[in-house]
C-alpha cells in the first residue's frame, strides 16, 4: 500500500468520526458558512506572479518542516507580501494541521483560502465552507469521474472554487468539467515522492484554456516560475519554500518582488 492509500484509508475512518461528533445542521449554522467568498481564480487571472503560498508543519516526504510559527501571523505575513492566495494544509496525521488552522488563517487575512485535503466525502466540503474556505481541492488520483463530478457541483453550489489536481494524462482525461475552475498538475509522484518538472509542461498542452493552470510541489525557485510560465501557467503553489524559512511571509515578499522585476 503506497502513502496515498495509507492516507485515504485513515481519511474515511476519521471523516466516520467527525460526522457523529459534528452534525450537518451545526456545519450549516456555523458563522462563516453564510460568507461570501472570494475567487482564488479571479485572483490568478489577475495576477502577474500567480503565487498561492502554503501554510504547511509537516509531510509524509520531509517529515516536519516547521512548527513554531502561528497560522495568523503566516496569514498575515503571506497578504502583505502580495500573494494571490494562501493554501492550508488541514490533515492532522501526516501534514500536522487542523481545520482550527483555517479559522485562524480566516480570521487574519482576506485572501482566497484553499481548503487542502484529501476529499472523500461531501461533508468534508460542508467543513470547508464552515471553517471559512474559498478553494477545495480535489484529488483526481484518489476519486472516480463521478465522485469528481459530484463533490466538484456540490461545491459550486456553496460557491467555492475547485481546483482539481492530477498527475497524468489518464487522470486529467476523466477530470475535465465545466464544475472545475482551475487544474493544478502536481510535479511531485505521490507514489514514489520524486519530483519533476517536466510533469507540468507535458501535462500542459492537453489542458483547455478556459481552465485556470497550476502548477504544484518542487516550485522553489524565480527559474522554475519563468520556465513554467511559456506553458500557460499562471498559478503556482509553494508550500516548503516559504515555510522552512524563519518569516515565510517575508521571504514571499522577497520572491515575489524578484519574479517581478
Amino acid at each position: 500500500m503506497n502513502i496515498l492509500d495509507k492516507i485515504v484509508k485513515d481519511k474515511r475512518v476519521e471523516v466516520t468520526l467527525r460526522k457523529k461528533l459534528i452534525p450537518i445542521k451545526q456545519l450549516e449554522n456555523s458563522v462563516l458558512f453564510e460568507r461570501s467568498t472570494v475567487s482564488l481564480t479571479n485572483n490568478l487571472r489577475n495576477s502577474k506572479s500567480g503565487i498561492i503560498a502554503e501554510h504547511k508543519r509537516r509531510s509524509p516526504s520531509k517529515s516536519i518542516i516547521n512548527n513554531s510559527l502561528n497560522v495568523q501571523d503566516v496569514a498575515k505575513g503571506y497578504e502583505d507580501a502580495g500573494v494571490s492566495g494562501m493554501s492550508v494544509l488541514t490533515d492532522a496525521k501526516y501534514f500536522g494541521g487542523s481545520l482550527d488552522d483555517l479559522l485562524h488563517a480566516r480570521a487574519s487575512c482576506k485572501l482566497p483560502l484553499l481548503r487542502k485535503e484529501f476529499v472523500i466525502d461531501n461533508y468534508q466540503i460542508l467543513e470547508a465552507k464552515a471553517y471559512g474556505a474559498d478553494v477545495i481541492l480535489l484529488i483526481a488520483a484518489i476519486l472516480t469521474k463521478e465522485e469528481i463530478k459530484g463533490f466538484s457541483e456540490f461545491a459550486k453550489s456553496l460557491q467555492l472554487d475547485v481546483l482539481l489536481e492530477v498527475h497524468n494524462e489518464e487522470e486529467l482525461n476523466k477530470s475535465i468539467m465545466p464544475s472545475i475552475d482551475m487544474l493544478g498538475v502536481n510535479n511531485r509522484n505521490l507514489k514514489t515522492f520524486e519530483v519533476s518538472l517536466y510533469t507540468s509542461k507535458t501535462i500542459s498542452e492537453m489542458i483547455p484554456n478556459e481552465f485556470v493552470k497550476v502548477s504544484e510541489s518542487g516550485i522553489s525557485s524565480i527559474e522554475a516560475i519563468k520556465e513554467l510560465q511559456p506553458y500557460g501557467y499562471q498559478g503556482f503553489l509553494i508550500g516548503e519554500n516559504f515555510m522552512k524559512t524563519d518569516n515565510p511571509g517575508e521571504s514571499a515578499r522577497n520572491f515575489i518582488n524578484d519574479l517581478e522585476r
